[in-house]
């Protein structure tokens, strides 16, 4: 699974306050270490790289959070507590957590 935070900087290029607000609850929560990319709908720039994934996926709000699971469409969240409850609070097997580990490191083998 792979979880991409998009935020959004202002046309005055200012940080858009709620995704700062977003911002400080995953680093208290220790969820930030839970989100794989970071990337910025910047409004002064319609071809920044967050600017383009809100096109593609339709989003018009900031911020919001891709999830991408293998051969599933992505999925867009843009409710924090509802994309904490859903995605990243959710309860998970050992046999699913070692099956993670074992596709992100082709290396290793089960014994």
């Amino acid at each position: 699974m792979k979880i991409t935070l998009v935020k959004k900087i202002l046309a005055d290029g200012s940080p858009c306050k709620k995704c700062g607000d977003v911002l400080q609850k995953l680093e208290e929560s220790g969820h930030m270490s839970r989100i794989d990319e970071v990337l910025v709908a910047d409004e002064r720039d319609p071809d920044s790289a967050g600017l383009q994934v809100a096109k593609d996926l339709n989003v018009h709000r900031a911020p919001f959070f891709v999830v991408e699971k293998e051969g599933q469409a992505p999925e867009v969240h843009t409710v924090y507590l509802k994309f904490v409850k859903d995605v990243l609070e959710q309860n998970t097997s050992a046999s699913d957590e070692a099956l993670e580990i074992m596709k992100d490191n082709p290396d290793l083998d089960f014994i």
